[in-house]
């Protein structure tokens, strides 16, 4: 079957088209992206504002019309942080359905962490023994880990690249002051997080994924995009310290210049680094493995998982929290 998946990001609106059956490997047949970045359409009062609303809704009508171009089977919509934070989610959601008619489902931030393992897990296979997974978005941190499909702790924090920028940059590039206090805050709010993750036991293999870490990676020497999804990519506390005293100095200007820097997210590579490394530091772990699959491929994977309706009948949705399989109901799919 062909599935469309439409991730509404703090950053990005993309949709991906993949060709795909149970059991398959999910062969990606188009990839777009809108860049709206909705977190920064939020009001003092938190509520997404007009413009952004509009732009939304804008988005996901072309995604919805791309979706159907392309022959998709099923359309899978859902949002993270930004609209999961917004005041005014639910009469944005309600807009959304009523002049698209599709149905994005907000996604908890830990349920935002177990898609994302397994879509880590099915990656590397059981062979990679206990996982520890690390993935920075726009909004949020999301953080998990386990032996299994699905993890046994997972936890989402309100630590992502660009909220980070937005609360605690006044300067730019940011002043030493400020960055002093962003580690500062990192440690303390990662340091409850990362005990509870350390004493579920020593992960086999740690892994980062998501657009910050690819790019953390790109700027301490990994392969780029081009070589390929298998080439192995890692990133390690020494580069990455190493790295920040080095980009903590450049403007988001200089930055955008950089090979495997965007020029849209260039402002939020200083924070995404920070985060980087104290997460890191916090779960006292020296490198990792970059993977490129994430959020997107472990819906799609969930998805598969279900295709003969009942998630009864799925051993992986028995072992899974009741809220995992919520993405692949009637309601989060295309409705017109």
């Amino acid at each position: 079957m062909r599935l469309g998946v439409l991730d509404v990001g703090s950053n990005t609106v993309h949709l991906l088209v993949v060709d795909a059956h149970r059991g398959g490997h999910p062969t990606p047949m188009t990839s777009e992206k809108a860049e709206l970045r909705l977190a920064e359409h939020l009001d003092r009062d938190g509520a997404l504002d007009r413009s952004g609303a509009d732009s939304l809704v804008a988005a996901v009508h072309k995604a919805r019309d791309a979706s159907i171009a392309l022959g998709c089977d099923d359309l899978l919509a859902f949002a993270t942080s930004a609209l999961r934070d917004a005041t005014n989610s639910a009469a944005v959601l309600t807009r959304v359905r009523a002049e698209t008619g599709v149905v994005l489902q907000v996604v908890p931030g830990e349920d935002e962490a177990r898609y994302t393992f397994l879509a880590v897990r099915r990656w590397y296979g059981w062979s990679a023994g206990r996982l520890l997974v690390l993935d920075i978005g726009g909004g949020s941190l999301e953080l998990a880990t386990g032996r299994d499909e699905h993890p046994a702790a997972a936890a989402s924090l309100p630590l992502g690249a660009g909220r980070l920028t937005r609360d605690h940059f006044t300067s730019d590039p940011p002043s030493r002051a400020e960055v002093a206090a962003l580690r500062e805050k990192l440690d303390a709010d990662l340091a409850p997080v990362a005990r509870d993750l350390r004493r579920r036991g020593e992960p086999d293999l740690a892994v980062g994924t998501s657009k910050t870490f690819r790019s953390l990676a790109r700027l301490t020497g990994a392969q780029p995009s081009s070589a390929g999804l298998r080439v192995r990519r890692t990133l390690t506390d020494v580069g990455l310290r190493q790295l920040v005293s080095f980009i903590s100095r450049m403007s988001s200007a200089d930055l955008a210049e950089l090979e495997g820097v965007s020029a849209s997210r260039a402002h939020q590579v200083v924070a995404g680094a920070l985060v980087a490394e104290a997460a890191m530091r916090a779960l006292k772990v020296s490198e990792l493995d970059i993977c490129p699959w994430a959020l997107r491929e472990g819906v799609i994977l969930r998805r598969l998982d279900t295709l003969d309706g009942s998630s009864r009948s799925d051993r992986s949705a028995q072992d899974a929290p009741s809220a995992l399989g919520r993405l692949t109901s009637d309601e989060a799919r295309c409705s017109g």
